[in-house]
Parts: C-alpha cells; structure tokens; sequence
C-alpha cells in the first residue's frame, strides 16, 4: 500500500527526471530504438505527466539514442546469426524503425545473402545438396523460415 501511494505521488518534475534517469539506464546496457525505449517506459508506470516525444528528443540530441545506431547495430547482429535479409526487415519495422532507415542499413550492410544462404544451409544439412524433392523443400523451408527471399533459396537449389 505506500508503494503505490508513492508511486502516484511523485511530482511531475520528479517524474521527468526518474524518466531521464530509466531512459538512459536501458540505453546504457544496449541500443534501442526510439519506439523500444517509449514502450519499455510506458511499462514502468512513471510517465504520468510526462512529454515522452520532449524526452526522447533531448536523448537524440544528446546523441543517448539513435534508431540509425540501433538499426545497424541489430542488423549486424541478425547477420551473425546467419538471418536473411527478410527476416531483419520484418524485425527492423516491427522495432518501429522508419522504411528509409530500413533500407539504408540494408543496403550499407554489404552481405552477399546467396552466401550466407549458403552457409547456413551447409551448417544445418551438410555439404551435398538433396537428391529428391521432399528433402529440397524441408531445406527450403528452413532457409525462408530464417528470412531468405525465394530467388535467393532457388539459386542455392538450382548450382549443381
């Protein structure tokens, strides 16, 4: 009961600052987006009386955030993991992160997607590709589930 009599009494100002303060603690253990950042706060119940798009300004301009660094960032990483291009600019839109910005990290990515389609078919199945159709299509399968566009699987298939 005074846990939540304290909660509600926080003033606005104070609110402000415990924002700022949680704001820059996440960003300080990993990147987020800006759309991230405004849910996981929304969830702390601390933003009553607060201008969440002011606060989140003043972190970009302070350089704290940028859905840029965060894009790139979490493309490399999705490419570590041997994820298609598909993959990570479905995950990319669904972290808020803006089409054009999505493009642009895309692009300046410099992957070859045959390759690591390749290799990640190779790790999963081995070396000899499959001799009949049921086998090529559960390899398929499994290389459209981690985000390879179609013409991309179909040219693995289709070296001989």
């Amino acid at each position: 009961m005074p846990k939540q009599a304290k909660k509600t009494g926080w003033s606005q100002q104070s609110n402000q600052s415990r924002c700022l303060k949680s704001a820059i603690t996440l960003l300080a253990r990993r990147e987020h987006s800006r759309h991230e950042l405004v849910n996981k706060l929304q969830q702390k119940q601390m933003t009553e009386g607060v201008d969440l798009d002011a606060l989140m300004d003043q972190l970009e301009q302070s350089n704290y955030l940028s859905d840029q660094r965060f894009a790139e960032m979490f493309a490399r990483s999705r490419i570590q993991r041997g994820q298609g291009p598909q993959k990570i600019q479905y995950e990319l839109n669904q972290r808020g992160i803006d089409a054009t910005l999505i493009a642009e990290t895309m692009q300046s990515a410099s992957v070859d997607w045959f390759i690591l389609a390749q290799q990640q078919r190779q790790k999963r199945f081995g070396l000899p590709l499959p001799d009949n159709y049921k086998e090529q299509a559960r390899q398929s399968r499994f290389l459209a589930g981690r985000g390879f566009f179609s013409h991309t699987i179909q040219m693995i298939f289709n070296r001989q």
